[in-house]
Formats: structure tokens, C-alpha cells, sequence
């Protein structure tokens, strides 16, 4: 497959603490390049990071753009932790697909061979972004590499359905209403939960889509910690109907006090806590196949918040996994 999007991973970009120990992921992390490396196959537990730096998705949205330099961000804040990993387990950065001259669908299709290509070699992926509609091609990587014999569950960390028409085209609010099409065209079911959607984000014909097509979600008044007791009883059953479960956390779902540096930055959403706390019981399932993070945005950081959050999500996940 031709990689006319893709950026090889900069070394430069990890730093931290220096120690003897590789007491810090900096010190952990290989970095692959994929247009003349291939991940080795091995029987020990490897992640492969991989950037989505596109933000035309969020353009064509009327978004505020800047997500294009979100995988950037979040490597640098996550080098910096400290690493807990087992000896064996391998962290590899594989590099980056970058949207170029506006060509997000192009962008997609490499994302989602490189996505099949990681997992074929038994490796999870950790995808960093960019824009929701990094989705769209996430998924795509997902079902090529299991085949339709088997059922994939999405579940969202969002505020947003991201289920637009795509009728003006796509853009990084309408991947899921692309792969619910894809799914009816397939004669797939279309399995999908979203967890801490909002009224004040969401149109009423968004919850209309929303129930035609049998969606599942919680709004953000119950995804909280005083409820987690229903919450996890909702993700428990969701990921018992389903083979695999594909992960996607939008930042933007995050109160502004978590995250600023969003595409989409408000006050009113939820908190790490309660992610954390549905994260575990879906890795807890042994289900989880792959997991992603959208709409990081460095232009409207504070301090690197919104960077330390997605870095911190990925090292627990990273941390349990392993």
C-alpha cells in the first residue's frame, strides 16, 4: 500500500528525565518506520502508537482547526511519564498519517491499512489525534482485519453523536453516521454507545438519527461517578453483545477544566474519573481491540492540560493492558 500520507516518527520528539533504567517512556519507546520496517510478529505485548494529524475534518465542520498537531502533543507530554510497563512488553511509535492538500478521505484509507497492519502482527494500536473523523478510518482497519464474521461494538467518550449526514460530505461529525451506512450496506449490525452526550451539543434531529438507527448513549447529568454503579452495568452489557470493542475518546467530552485544547472546549462536560473507571471495566472484558484519542488541539492548550490529560489516559491504558 502506497504511504503518500504518511510521516515517520521523529526520535526528537521524546525526551524527558534522563535515567540508566528506562524509568521513563522516553527511554521505552522504538520508533518504527513503517516504509521500511514492518512489526516484527512476537508473542509479547506490544503497543504501536500512530498519529492522525488532520484537522480538515474539523474545518469542513466549522470547527476551531489545530488538531492536526495533536499527536505531536500528546507524544511529548506522554514520553515524560514515568514507565511502569514490564520489561518485555515493547512501546513503538510507528509515525504519523497526515492529511495533505485537504485530503481527509485519502488520509482515512492509509490510516486504515496501517490500523490492519498493526493488528495483523498482534500488535494493539493506540491511535492519536487529530480529528473525530479519525474514527471513520480506525473503524475501517478494524473490520478489514476481522472480517464480517465478527461483531465490533464502538463506544464513544463524547459529547457529541457524531452522527451527521454526510449528504455535504464528510467531515469529523459524520464518522459514525458513515459506518452505521456502511454497516446497513454490509448487512451488519450497527452497534453503538455513547457515553456523556449533551443536549446543549446535540440538535433534536442528531437524537432522532440517534434512535433510528438504535443507538445507546448516556447523557452527561447521569455519567458520573454517583452513578457508576449503572453505568458499568450498561457497559457490561453492551460489550457482552459484541466480539470486539472499539474505544474512541473525544476530548472534547471533558470539561474545559480538564481540556482546554479541544476543537470544541465547553464547561459542561464530564470528568477523567468516571472515564477511567468505564475504561477499566471495558479492558475488563477482554474485548478491546483498539482505542483511540480525538480533538487534541495544542492552539488552545493551557499549560498543557489537555496534552497531560490524553497522555495520562494512554499511559493507564497502556499500564493495564500490559
Amino acid at each position: 500500500m502506497p504511504l503518500d500520507h504518511y510521516l515517520r516518527p521523529d526520535p526528537g520528539i521524546w525526551s524527558g528525565r534522563k535515567s540508566d533504567q528506562a524509568l521513563y517512556l522516553h527511554e521505552k519507546v522504538e520508533c518504527l518506520n513503517l516504509e521500511k520496517e514492518e512489526i516484527q510478529r512476537a508473542d509479547k505485548m506490544r503497543f504501536a502508537l500512530l498519529g492522525y494529524a488532520c484537522d480538515e475534518g474539523v474545518k469542513r465542520n466549522q470547527g476551531r482547526i489545530g488538531a492536526a498537531a495533536g499527536p505531536g502533543a500528546i507524544r511529548k507530554a506522554l514520553g515524560k511519564m514515568p514507565n511502569h510497563l514490564p520489561e518485555e512488553a515493547l512501546l513503538l511509535d510507528v509515525g504519523t498519517i497526515a492529511c495533505s492538500d485537504g485530503d481527509m478521505e485519502g488520509a482515512q484509507i492509509q490510516l486504515a491499512g496501517c490500523v490492519s497492519s498493526i493488528l495483523e502482527r498482534k500488535t494493539f494500536p493506540i491511535l492519536l489525534g487529530g480529528g473525530h473523523d479519525m474514527a471513520y478510518g480506525h473503524f475501517n482497519g478494524i473490520r478489514n482485519y476481522l472480517g464480517p464474521e465478527q461483531s465490533i461494538g464502538i463506544i464513544n467518550f463524547d459529547a457529541h453523536f457524531d452522527l451527521r449526514p454526510n449528504t455535504g460530505g464528510n467531515n469529523s461529525g459524520t464518522p459514525f453516521y458513515q459506518i452505521a451506512r456502511d454497516c446497513e450496506e454490509a448487512g451488519t449490525d450497527f452497534q453503538y454507545l455513547c457515553l456523556g452526550i449533551r443536549k446543549d451539543a446535540n440538535h433534536k434531529q442528531l437524537y432522532q438519527t440517534a434512535k433510528k438507527l438504535g443507538v445507546r448513549y448516556v447523557e452527561r447529568e447521569a455519567f458520573s461517578l454517583s452513578n457508576s454503579e449503572s453505568l458499568l452495568a450498561e457497559v457490561q452489557q453492551f460489550t457482552a453483545t459484541v466480539d470486539h470493542v472499539y474505544t474512541t475518546i473525544d476530548l472534547d467530552g471533558f470539561s474545559s477544566a480538564y481540556a482546554p485544547g479541544v476543537s470544541a472546549a465547553s464547561p459542561m462536560g464530564f470528568s477523567p474519573d468516571i472515564v477511567l473507571k468505564c475504561l477499566n471495566t471495558i479492558m475488563d472484558s477482554k474485548k478491546l481491540i483498539a482505542i483511540d484519542l480525538a480533538e487534541m488541539n495544542p492552539a488552545y492548550d493551557i499549560e498543557g492540560r489537555t496534552a497531560k490529560l490524553a497522555a495520562s489516559l494512554a499511559h493507564s491504558i497502556m499500564h493495564r493492558l500490559a
